[in-house]
């Protein structure tokens, strides 16, 4: 026996209408489009670049023996080469961003430790000190948290967060400029 529920029996008086129901309630859907698909070249052009500049980062690390591609750097790297326009992917936000989040993930491990609550509220607060520094970068609240769960050495790991912060801009940079009719890289330095 099979028991007819309101939710199906309008499913399929709705399909018998020729309407199809959406597949999330109105409440959740955005009200916006979905942005148009990328030419395959952008999309070649965005993922290549990102790759090369963090292929670049892996071969930096393996001559000095040290970590350099750390996941926020890779995550910077998706908003820097896929959506250069937007304020995250600007080089104010990119570069201050992480050493903004990097100190406040060693401000955290020196008061608290390094216990996974004190990388949480580490991380809430650098979202709040990057917006006061007018620096939002999202995958830089992720910096915090490798700091304060790795405890890198501070004098090793600051300058290489800074110059791979600082590749990723520049190859931005060199790539906006290289490939015509791309969205110019950066939209403003500072």
């Amino acid at each position: 026996m099979s028991v007819d529920t309101s939710d199906t029996r309008t499913g399929r008086v709705a399909k018998a209408a020729g309407r199809v129901r959406p597949a999330l309630p109105s409440a959740l859907a955005g009200r916006a489009p979905a942005p148009a698909s990328p030419a395959r070249a952008t999309a070649l052009h965005s993922g290549g670049v990102a790759a090369a500049a963090l292929l670049a980062l892996v071969g930096i690390g393996a001559l000095l023996r040290e970590p350099v591609l750390i996941p926020p750097i890779a995550a910077s790297a998706a908003i820097v080469y896929g959506v250069p326009a937007l304020p995250l992917a600007q080089p104010r936000s990119v570069v201050a961003g992480h050493l903004l989040c990097a100190a406040v993930g060693y401000v955290g491990l020196a008061l608290l430790g390094g216990a996974p609550w004190v990388a949480a509220l580490g991380a809430g607060v650098a979202v709040g000190v990057m917006t006061l520094a007018r620096t939002p970068h999202s995958p830089a609240a992720a910096t915090t948290v490798v700091v304060v769960l790795q405890a890198p050495d501070p004098v090793v790991f600051v300058p290489l967060l800074a110059g791979a912060a600082l590749l990723l801009v520049l190859a931005g940079t060199a790539a906006s400029r290289a490939r015509r009719g791309a969205v110019r890289y950066p939209v403003y330095w500072w």
